[in-house]
């Protein structure tokens, strides 16, 4: 199946069954997000994999969807709520360390990068959000791919979420997540709707 066809079958299941995604699947989404674009390459979010039944009841009484309990595994996108100077210099250490160059090589690249550390915090959290989300659309054609259904939702008490995993200790604050499962027909009544969308021509707009 090509990538159109994928997408098309592909739609955010309001119900799921109980059917577990394989280790093998989510290994591969996750591996899929850790890949994506971000900002400088900077990935200034982590995923937190949830599975726990309990933790994810838990979850699901700060939430306002089914599909937080009803999935195999939740997955949440946290994103930073600061980037201090150590951020930036573990990143950069990480850089000459992969591509095996020059620490100092990198010093231009690490004074451009050192200006988040002195931005202000708001602007800060609204970038590594953005960043996130980039990474959940990632997620969810990586997941689509697989034939693993997928909820991204945003109905959630962020505060709730972010004790219950305790995310602020960690200098994180949920920004979004992704329920991964299998679509369960008898319950969701969209699982076979034909997909709506705008004519292509009204999406775009084209400059020659």
């Amino acid at each position: 199946m090509n990538l159109i066809d994928t997408l098309n079958w592909r739609y955010a299941a309001k119900r799921m069954t109980s059917e577990k995604v394989s280790d093998t699947k989510v290994t591969e989404i996750l591996e899929a997000i850790n890949l994506t674009a971000t900002s400088a390459g900077m990935q200034p979010f982590r995923v937190i994999v949830v599975s726990n039944p309990e933790i994810k009841a838990k979850l699901q009484a700060a939430s306002f969807n089914p599909q937080v309990s009803e999935s195999s595994h939740l997955l949440v996108f946290a994103s930073y709520s600061h980037v201090s100077q150590a951020h930036v210099d573990e990143y950069i250490s990480l850089v000459a360390k992969t591509r095996n160059v020059p620490l100092e090589s990198l010093d231009p690249f690490k004074e451009k990068l050192s200006a988040f550390a002195s931005m202000p915090e708001e602007f800060v959290k609204t970038w590594a959000a953005k960043q996130a989300y980039i990474a959940l659309g990632t997620a969810i054609v990586a997941a689509a791919n697989l034939k693993v259904d997928s909820t991204p939702m945003e109905g959630f008490d962020n505060a709730a979420f972010d004790e219950i995993l305790g995310l602020s200790e960690k200098g994180l604050q949920s920004a979004v997540i992704l329920a991964l499962g299998y679509r369960n027909e008898e319950l969701d009544p969209y699982a076979k709707a034909k997909k709506v969308r705008i004519p292509l021509d009204e999406l775009t707009i084209t400059l020659n």
